[in-house]
């Protein structure tokens, strides 16, 4: 609020989360603390402060939760989440439709689908298995219960930034009628982990130690795969970057950050 009164903000970007979705079984009042609280706070600010900004937030793919139909639309029911994590996202967009509806607050929620590339988060998979392929440690491929491997809609992070952009670019005015809009933002070509890991290790130049296990009761979702018919429409957002290209330019930014043993403390970060 003390930074809403000194500035007259037109646009606000909330991208802040408590992120994941295993480590949500350890400590899930921290997500419902950041997640849900926290966008409420940032809601309520909006409502008092002298001039309403305009909302573009982040929401997440976690939200179609156990659907079985593919690709993912932002008309599919979402009233299934697989894991707190994705519960917390699905009530912020809840929230978020209040607010819009009491208070006439453009507000639009975009659902990022494994987002990955440079100056990521340690824990992500991608980032995870660089790091125990690099030091010849075996990585974990999880496996569903008949065998089946996980599949994930890949998105190279300059692909998402482009479609923040467009949002707030294209966001609607605050008043009486403002819309609540939700889109999606991934690649639109899901991928299973080993061919995923196989693509690392072409671009890391190293054999990964592969051990398949099964994948545990933390709320993972077997497969993700983006349908973006309507970000592009209406966003004009277009995903150019390949699982191939986006993961030699995450490789390349990798062994020059951590050259030298550099940043070692990142190397050996374990959330849970």
């Amino acid at each position: 609020e003390d930074v809403m009164g000194a500035c007259s903000f037109t646009h606000i970007l909330h991208l802040a989360a408590q992120a994941g979705v295993r480590y949500a079984t350890k400590a899930p009042q921290t997500y419902v603390a950041s997640n849900v609280a926290g966008t409420v706070s940032i809601f309520e600010a909006m409502v008092h402060a002298p001039v309403m900004p305009i909302l573009v937030f982040a929401s997440s793919s976690s939200v179609y939760g156990t659907n079985k139909k593919v690709p993912f639309s932002e008309d599919d029911r979402t009233d299934s989440p697989a894991s707190l994590y994705a519960a917390t996202k699905k009530a912020d967009e809840l929230l978020a439709h209040t607010y819009n509806h009491i208070h006439g607050m453009s507000i639009t929620a975009l659902r990022f689908f494994t987002v990955y590339g440079p100056f990521g988060r340690p824990d992500m998979a991608y980032f995870s298995f660089a790091n125990k392929i690099m030091a010849d440690e075996p990585i974990k491929i999880f496996k569903g219960p008949n065998g089946e491997e996980l599949s994930r809609d890949f998105t190279f992070i300059s692909d998402i930034v482009a479609g923040n952009i467009a949002a707030l670019d294209n966001a609607a005015p605050n008043g009486k009628g403002a819309p609540f809009k939700v889109y999606n933002l991934g690649n639109t070509h899901p991928v299973n982990l080993t061919t995923f890991v196989s693509t690392l290790e072409h671009h890391l130049g190293k054999q990964a130690i592969k051990h398949y296990v099964d994948m545990p009761s933390t709320g993972d979702v077997m497969f993700t795969h983006a349908d973006v018919s309507k970000a592009r429409d209406e966003l004009g957002y277009n995903p150019t970057t390949s699982l191939s290209d986006g993961l030699e330019k995450f490789v390349e930014w990798y062994k020059v950050y951590y050259a030298g043993g550099a940043h070692p403390e990142q190397l050996s970060y374990k959330p849970y």
